[in-house]
């Protein structure tokens, strides 16, 4: 087991064979400046700035022989899973999913936008979850997939922090997984929700389960490595 010091004086302790990394939805459209959110006007830098703390956990995992999940939020080409009410809001927001955007149909399955930057781009075998809802467990086989790869432990990142990652959290939680927020690998355009969303997982004793920094987890996964190779 390796032991990671998490907010609050609280330790997540996890078996990096049971557990797995969740990366959720670091999309061109969201995260790049030429995509639809930053082209729209959105500040794209706090999303950007966890490029580089995902990708040294992701690293770290990598290296572990850990499961590692990359989700992506879009619609089907012919818009078949795109609710009515979730188009107007889109709409409303200034960017109406599958309408022409800068990089082709705003987060459309198949467009440039749709697709994980390259700093964190898939590795073959990695585990690539497509969904049309903030949450990455909903209409997917996600949950069967990691039950089946005997995973009882998540580790969650990504962007937007009170949007996908936190819907993807509550999921996970009510689903019996031990969930681990790294709060320095996750982005919101605004920091207030950033704020607002760290302190709902802790609210209640932790409610929806531990928080911790990518720097300690980092640390935690290296030295056990270093041990084993000891050993």
């Amino acid at each position: 087991m390796i032991t990671v010091p998490a907010y609050d004086n609280r330790n997540y302790a996890f078996d990096p064979r049971h557990t797995a990394l969740i990366i959720v939805d670091m999309q061109r459209d969201f995260v790049e400046d030429g995509g639809a959110c930053g082209v729209g006007g959105m500040d794209v830098k706090p999303l950007q700035a966890v490029i580089p703390p995902i990708k040294a956990v992701l690293d770290a995992f990598r290296d572990a022989g850990s499961v590692v999940v990359h989700t992506r939020y879009g619609f089907k080409p012919d818009l078949s899973n795109l609710p009515e009410s979730m188009r107007q809001q889109s709409r409303d927001a200034g960017g109406e999913y599958g309408t022409a955007g800068p990089l082709g149909r705003i987060l459309t399955e198949g467009e440039a936008g749709f697709q994980i930057v390259e700093e964190l781009t898939p590795l073959p075998g990695e585990i690539v979850i497509d969904k049309s809802t903030f949450g990455a467990f909903t209409y997917t086989d996600l949950d069967s997939t990691l039950r089946g790869k005997g995973i009882t432990h998540c580790v969650i990142c990504g962007v937007t922090t009170q949007c996908c990652v936190e819907g993807t959290l509550r999921e996970a939680v009510d689903r019996g997984y031990f969930v681990l927020t790294l709060a320095d690998c996750c982005g919101a355009f605004e920091d207030e929700f950033q704020q607002g969303t760290l302190r709902t997982i802790q609210s209640e004793g932790h409610l929806f389960g531990w928080i911790a920094r990518s720097s300690d987890l980092v640390d935690a996964v290296r030295r056990s490595q270093i041990a084993d190779q000891v050993a």
